[in-house]
């Protein structure tokens, strides 16, 4: 039987010109996943990530910390949604990211804050009247995910390894725990907030059907260092 860990990036950078590459913090975050997995992970896993700067940067600098000759692949179906689009169909302004970060960080709570703008822009992105105003629909989206859980079950099906490491983004992830939950998209994106960089979410694979197992584990960041802990 398979377990399947679905890995959130370490920290990008929020706020800046290119938010798709890893603060310093979220490089740390990515060595001590990397750490965890060579205590738990009794043999090597298959590795999947996406093509975005932050899954390969996650992904090699946790296999190296583990089972540092394990082949990656890169598959582009596990990247983001084009948040960056999603937040300027909201509000043009936010199209400059620093502007987005000026008006979070003079907010006196700057994280509510950012929950308040991410469900306003998400449920524009979900809402059925503006799908033709995105590059990629929600529901292309949603659809994009599901299938690339599904081809990635069905492979591990044939080749059943011990366990697989999919290095994606929190929405993806949302998507697939989703799908497997039953959520709308409003509780989909509830979901996507919860969920902290480099924690693991996992599902045990029955057949070519995933189950969820767990979700948004965090505690090996946490029991290193609470202050490591990041949701944006």
């Amino acid at each position: 039987m398979t377990t399947i860990y679905l890995i959130r990036h370490g920290q990008a950078s929020f706020g800046a010109k290119s938010y798709d590459q890893l603060s310093p913090n979220g490089e740390l975050q990515a060595k001590l996943l990397g750490q965890y997995f060579n205590r738990i992970l009794k043999e090597e896993p298959y590795v999947v990530t996406g093509s975005m700067q932050r899954h390969q940067q996650t992904a090699h600098l946790a296999v190296a910390e583990c089972f540092s000759e394990t082949n990656i692949i890169t598959d582009s179906a596990w990247n983001e949604f084009n948040h960056q689009q999603v937040f300027a169909q909201y509000e043009p302004r936010f199209n400059e990211p620093h502007l987005l970060k000026q008006e979070v960080e003079n907010q006196a709570d700057p994280r509510a804050h950012l929950a308040k703008i991410f469900e306003s822009a998400i449920g524009r992105w979900t809402d059925g009247d503006f799908h033709h105003e995105y590059d990629e629909s929600w529901p292309d989206f949603k659809n994009r995910v599901e299938t690339a859980l599904q081809n990635l079950c069905d492979e591990l099906a044939k080749t059943k390894p011990r366990y697989a490491v999919v290095f994606t983004s929190g929405g993806v992830i949302s998507v697939a725990a989703g799908k497997l939950l039953e959520l709308n998209a409003n509780r989909t994106f509830a979901l996507n907030w919860a969920i902290c960089n480099a924690s693991i979410t996992t599902l045990r694979l029955v057949g070519n059907e995933p189950q969820l197992l767990s979700l948004n584990e965090h505690h090996f960041i946490k029991a290193e260092d609470p202050q490591l802990l990041t949701w944006i």
